[in-house]
């Protein structure tokens, strides 16, 4: 790069992340400090932290491979390869899914291939597969989604498919078979004491007790919650719903930097100590497509952001977590969902041969299609109400081979830039050029 383009390109790192998280950054400087060191440790995990950079990137791009409809369906906003885990739905079943939506939106099918894709490439540069390996295996994810858009316009529900403990290989299933050993009990025990035979939240260097004002605050934030939970995933109010304690939270990953938050503990399915169950209130962000794209009609559909990532999750998700809703504390919007001992991640660090990884990519294909598929007019929400699978496949007639072929080249020449813009980032952060002093 000339030394021109070299201060072009640092001026767009440093402008976007500055327009995506310059109130938060406001607020809690020591939080993003510590949020641009993580992103220091590698290009991946800068590529994790920055989606603003990508999408002002991929919006400018011409995009042959969608039209008026397959170009607004709901896309998860931050496929990358971390992004995916197990989770227990609301009908009992151990599933492993995409997770963590808040940057959920309307905008292209391809935006989340492509994403993809450079996350693929990122984490194969660092286990040091050669460049032909991480286009095969760009490739296989990419087959493996048409595969089960293909499935999709075959069934007659949209319902039918999910990766479970029954149809699972490789790392996906090792997920669902670790996930399946936790114990609730567990996750209390971490985050709980007794006291007087009551659980209540541990004292800890991540959570913080609440003065009264602040705590009547959360307490009515939480009741407004209850009102948004839909009818069909409700308990029994009189019980399963009784606060039992309240405490802040920090110390979130890499995307949720800034974003005040409170743990609650509930009472749970009934007064036994280990069915208590333990909520989220965390403040929803503005997603970073939002800010790159025609917004107005996707915004005036919501009441705030914590709305539009409950809304989201519900599309994305078949059977979601029966906790998730939203609220609102002091006008912002709240998303509130169970901090469940379900979740575990995929372990990245102990996938190293092509075979293994070519087997979790296929299955990561499949998930990425089924996100796509559920969220049109069989789901919940009506922004999209159309059977996505079939758009999809019609802007795709007699190019898919084009579509796949586009997608991996784009991800390796992203994964590229990637790894100069790590750099950019690294050397203006370190010389305070970033919003945020680095020491």
């Amino acid at each position: 790069m000339t030394a021109a383009s070299t201060r072009a390109r640092t001026d767009l790192i440093v402008g976007s992340l500055g327009d995506a998280f310059a109130p938060l950054m406001e607020a809690d400087p020591v939080a993003f400090r510590a949020k641009y060191r993580k992103m220091a440790a590698d290009p991946h995990a800068f590529y994790r932290g920055s989606a603003c950079l990508f999408y002002a990137d991929v919006t400018q791009e011409t995009d042959d491979f969608v039209d008026d409809r397959s170009s607004r369906i709901w896309i998860h906003g931050d496929l990358h390869v971390e992004n995916f885990g197990t989770y227990l739905n609301s009908d009992g079943r151990l599933v492993f899914d995409v997770n963590d939506f808040d940057e959920a939106y309307l905008g292209h099918y391809t935006w989340d291939l492509q994403r993809f894709a450079a996350s693929l490439a990122l984490v194969g540069w660092q286990k040091a597969l050669p460049e032909e390996t991480v286009r095969r295996l760009i490739g296989r994810y990419l087959r493996s989604y048409l595969s089960q858009i293909n499935h999709y316009r075959d069934s007659e529900t949209d319902e039918d498919f999910a990766l479970t403990l029954d149809n699972s290989a490789g790392a996906v299933h090792e997920a669902l078979v670790l996930a399946r050993q936790i114990r609730r009990a567990d996750l209390l025990d971490g985050m709980t004491v007794l006291t007087h035979g009551v659980r209540q939240f541990a004292e800890h260097s991540s959570v913080r007790r609440l003065g009264k004002a602040e705590r009547a605050r959360v307490v009515a934030a939480f009741e407004g919650y209850l009102d948004t939970i839909p009818e069909s995933k409700r308990f029994d109010r009189d019980l399963f719903y009784e606060l039992r304690d309240v405490v802040g939270k920090s110390g979130f990953g890499i995307g949720s930097a800034g974003l005040p938050a409170y743990n609650l503990l509930v009472e749970g399915f009934s007064q036994a100590l280990d069915n208590d169950v333990v909520l989220s209130m965390k403040q929803a962000n503005v997603p970073a497509l939002s800010r790159f794209v025609d917004s107005a009609e996707v915004d005036g559909y919501f009441q705030h952001e914590g709305h539009r990532t409950a809304v989201s999750q519900r599309a994305l998700q078949v059977h979601t977590d029966p906790l998730l809703g939203h609220t609102s504390l002091a006008d912002v919007g709240f998303v509130v969902s169970e901090v469940s001992p379900y979740e575990v991640d995929l372990d990245w660090g102990g996938l190293n041969e092509p075979e293994d990884i070519a087997v979790v990519v296929d299955q990561l294909g499949r998930a990425t299609a089924k996100i796509h598929c559920a969220s049109d007019e069989d789901s919940s929400q009506d922004l999209v109400d159309f059977q996505v699978e079939e758009v999809i496949a019609a802007a795709l007639e007699g190019r898919r081979r084009e579509l796949t072929e586009h997608v991996v080249e784009w991800g390796i020449a992203y994964a590229t830039r990637v790894q100069q813009d790590y750099s950019l980032f690294v050397n203006a952060f370190r010389e305070g050029a970033i919003g945020i002093s680095a020491t």
